[in-house]
């Protein structure tokens, strides 16, 4: 498996909801950029919105934060934080949407951690526009030593 397969199966999340499906950059701890391609028979665009369907903003959002997560977790000086997850947003601006069809281009840029907080800078673009960018912050529980050696 190429490292950054290896670095995205880190994900805790399940196929039904990773929304990033192939990294494209990673420089490990620091950034990385990917991409999710919107097939158009993911269930929730059924109701986002029936007969023009828009993948929703929120979606980016998490999008973004799986990507930051990936990045923050391939730290090779830090051990792999258990139940890394988002638990803030700020400046976020949905500019845009996304449709069936169209590969939702993700970038993270690690700014800082304090402890087991995370700090991001990210944005989406579908087609060259973007259409999210913001800063989000995950938190997970830090590393007991036995794992932090495994």
């Amino acid at each position: 498996m190429n490292p950054l397969d290896h670095a995205l199966n880190s994900l805790p999340h399940g196929p039904e909801f990773r929304f990033v499906d192939r990294l494209s950059h990673l420089d490990p701890g620091k950034s990385g950029s990917g991409e999710y391609t919107v097939r158009g028979e993911e269930p929730f665009l059924k109701g986002h919105f029936p007969g023009q369907p828009l993948f929703p903003g929120v979606l980016l959002v998490e999008a973004a934060a799986q990507l930051a997560g990936t990045v923050a977790q391939s730290d090779p000086q830090i051990a792999p934080m258990p139940g890394l997850k988002l638990t803030a947003l700020r400046n976020v601006k949905i500019l845009g949407t996304a449709r069936p069809g169209d590969v939702i281009q993700l970038e993270a840029r690690l700014k800082g951690r304090l402890g087991n907080l995370v700090q991001a800078e990210v944005k989406a673009t579908a087609n060259g526009v973007p259409i999210m960018q913001g800063e989000l912050t995950l938190s997970g529980e830090t590393p007991k030593p036995d794992q932090a050696d495994g």
